[in-house]
């Protein structure tokens, strides 16, 4: 067990450490871990071959967003397909992650956090809209199903002309996705039981039960998980949203100041001289990647499911859930956190350094409301990677009831798990799950990218017109 611990430990340290190690003027460094050095020139490249995606078509995305809803049948609606992976991508991120960025970098972390969802804004477009034009007929569920495994099947299908044979590379990424979404479900389920121990004092073993139980009632109906999301995941975003606007409202007074810190301590105005200038971009720029997930591959498993009249359609949409999650929701958790007294906060971290932000603002209330919406984003996050998990596990195993339903218990067991002990290697798992992910889809989508981009020109002709 050991042996597989240190192994798990070794591999995270290689994907997510830093590979290499940039000195800074001023005696500090910068240090840049493969996968920065993978997502970040992807991101750019992309942002340039879409001529600058993000900022040109936003107010597209935005009308898309709002087009009349609804799949045909069993199929799913592009605006459900954003949902699902709205929940996976706001989760604990959001807020303990942000808390840890601007604990670990400061205020700047922030701008270079929306800078690295702005990036992966075009990186999100290129991969949804493969899995949109890659996608196949879902036999057990109805609609549609597919993401990276799929197109990476299609690709190494085409260069050998035999489509029959599976991909060793769609495999891998199937199989990394699995792994991934399972070491997820004892997170999620840890800090759960965590935050509601604090602030409720109830013990880990009857919240766990409660959300297995729960969880158990919709992941094991057939299509149970999208009408649950379709309710869920609106009401939390927009108490979160709304509740951090009242907190600027009642703060606006300081918010000039707020913002002066961002963009000084961005650039190392204040660290450059102390050398802190690498924690404050490289923080940034990891919460943000790890938070919006574009180039991972996850949520194109939800874009491939979406019924849309166009496949560019389906990247517009992922584009702009890029946007919700970093622009929105990570910066009401930056706010909150800026806006209260840096004594108040002093020697804290995590979930208990975020209640106590709250505690500040809103008293005992902002205790219990944290908590609560910590557990509908980490809920909403369990549910919506069983989705994810549908169609690598069909890739992997064929159309059959059995395999789906026992990755949901093998799931749900996990969940039960991390309820009740924090095992760190399970972080790392994780980590070593996505970090896989993200390296083969990204050597995939790459070369295939000339399809998105195509599309891309298509639709916007087809608009034009």
């Amino acid at each position: 067990m050991h042996v597989i611990v240190d192994l798990i430990s070794a591999v995270c340290g290689f994907l997510w450490g830093d590979l290499i190690t940039l000195p800074l003027p001023g005696g500090g460094s910068v240090g840049l871990s493969l996968l920065v050095l993978l997502l970040i020139p992807t991101g750019i490249y992309f942002t340039f071959r879409t001529r600058f995606l993000p900022l040109r078509l936003f107010p597209e995305m935005l009308r898309v967003t709002a087009e009349k809803r609804g799949g045909n049948g069993s199929a799913i609606s592009g605006w459900q397909a954003l949902i699902i992976s709205t929940a996976t991508r706001v989760g604990m991120g959001n807020l303990i992650g942000v808390v840890a960025a601007i604990s670990a970098g400061g205020a700047g972390a922030v701008f270079w956090m929306w800078l690295s969802a702005l990036i992966g804004s075009s990186t999100a477009f290129i991969e949804a809209t493969l899995a949109q034009l890659h996608k196949k007929p879902d036999p057990l569920y109805g609609g549609y199903r597919g993401g990276p495994a799929y197109y990476i099947h299609d690709y190494f299908a085409a260069k050998r002309k035999d489509p029959s044979r599976r991909s060793v590379t769609a495999v891998l990424f199937a199989l990394s996705g699995l792994i991934c979404w399972c070491g997820i479900s004892q997170v999620i389920s840890n800090s759960v039981t965590s935050a509601f121990e604090n602030a409720f004092r109830i013990p880990p073993i009857y919240t766990t039960v409660v959300l297995v139980a729960l969880a158990a009632v919709i992941v094991l109906r057939k299509n149970a998980t999208v009408k649950v999301l379709d309710v869920l995941v609106p009401i939390m975003a927009g108490c979160y949203f709304l509740m951090t606007v009242v907190l600027i409202v009642k703060n606006a007074a300081l918010l000039p100041a707020v913002f002066q810190r961002i963009f000084q301590e961005a650039f190392g105005l204040r660290q450059a001289v102390a050398g802190g200038f690498g924690a404050v971009l490289m923080n940034g720029v990891k919460r943000g990647l790890f938070s919006n997930e574009a180039g991972s591959g996850s949520a194109p498993c939800a874009a491939a499911a979406a019924e849309v009249s166009h496949p560019a359609k389906s990247g517009l949409l992922q584009a702009f859930g890029v946007f919700i999650d970093t622009i929105v929701i990570c910066s009401c958790t930056a706010m909150i956190m800026l806006l209260t007294p840096e004594e108040r906060v002093q020697g804290l971290g995590g979930m208990d350094l975020l209640q106590a932000a709250m505690e500040y603002h809103l008293g005992t209330f902002g205790v219990v409301f944290i908590a609560l919406i910590l557990w509908l984003f980490s809920f909403s996050t369990f549910i919506g990677i069983l989705f994810y998990a549908r169609s690598n596990v069909a890739y992997l195993f064929g159309d059959n009831w059995v395999s789906q339903t026992a990755y949901k218990i093998l799931a749900l067991v996990m969940l039960f798990i991390g309820g009740l002990a924090a095992y760190t290697f399970v972080w790392d798992l994780g980590d070593v799950g996505i970090g896989l992910m993200t390296i083969f889809n990204i050597a995939v989508i790459l070369p295939m990218s000339r399809e998105a981009l195509d599309s891309l020109r298509e639709y916007e002709g087809l608009r034009k017109r």
